[in-house]
């Protein structure tokens, strides 16, 4: 671990470097608002939501350069996106910082293992981002939650446990981000696993994400069964409009979502 750590710490001192050496260049160039080189990442490395991490690691190239393109946004440049362009923008460099994140430390069995006790890897300086260095916990609570309160972010933001909704095996992109969102709730309350529908007892078994997160979803829709009333499958959604139901919350698995094959 000790290895790892200072070749993590050595490769975010090179990235940072990185960063500010071809800043200008990169900031004289507008953005890629299709975000085509992530798109080609998740394409090649990414199955059914699970991650080729051995692979990705070892042809680590394309994702570093494209997270130098994301840290080279100035805030200005970034304000005059439309809101869509910045949501797929900061949701996209959430979850590529998160890949980066685990292929620095790789092999891990869980995110959980990397940081410590008093700074987990939610608290790690591993995002760069309008000319700072951030947590991902920043980009997610401070920034994200903050500024675009729609609470299907949570399906969206992966943080490499299979417990998480799915990593998609494309970008998210503006002009598609309603129905990426959409699609990623309907997927996720899919996964009987995670969250399911139990008529003949009048339960629903859910995300612990719903849990931890409830209130972004009361706060826009009332309740969190209302807010998720639109997603269940066919199958499902019937038996809700039947009268009350309990909430009972999964057990979250963080172990990593990584490919087996």
């Amino acid at each position: 671990m000790i290895g790892n750590s200072f070749a993590a710490l050595l490769r975010s001192t090179l990235f940072g470097s990185l960063c500010l050496a071809t800043g200008v260049l990169l900031q004289a160039a507008e953005f890629d608002q299709e975000h085509e080189s992530l798109s080609r990442i998740l394409q090649t490395y990414v199955k059914d939501g699970l991650v080729e991490y051995p692979a990705l690691k070892t042809r680590r190239q394309s994702l570093d350069q494209y997270l130098v393109e994301v840290a080279s946004v100035a805030e200005p440049e970034f304000k005059r996106w439309t809101e869509p362009q910045q949501l797929a923008f900061l949701i996209n460099a959430y979850n590529a910082y998160t890949l980066q994140l685990i292929i620095d430390h790789y092999p891990v069995k869980s995110i959980k293992e990397i940081g410590s006790f008093f700074k987990g890897p939610w608290d790690q300086p591993a995002v760069r981002l309008f000319g700072r260095i951030l947590t991902l916990n920043n980009l997610e609570h401070d920034i994200i939650r903050v500024d675009y309160p729609d609470p299907r972010i949570h399906f969206a933001l992966v943080c490499a446990a299979r417990g998480c909704p799915p990593l998609r095996d494309e970008a998210y992109l503006a002009e598609r981000l309603e129905k990426q969102l959409d699609d990623q709730a309907r997927q996720f309350l899919a996964t009987l696993a995670k969250n399911r529908v139990d008529a003949g007892t009048r339960r629903v078994y859910l995300s612990s994400i719903f849990k931890w997160y409830g209130a972004d979803f009361e706060k826009k829709h009332g309740s969190v069964l209302a807010a998720l009333q639109p997603y269940w499958p066919k199958e499902s959604a019937p038996a809700l409009g039947q009268g009350r139901f309990k909430i009972r919350y999964t057990d979250y698995d963080w172990s990593l979502n990584q490919s087996n094959r």
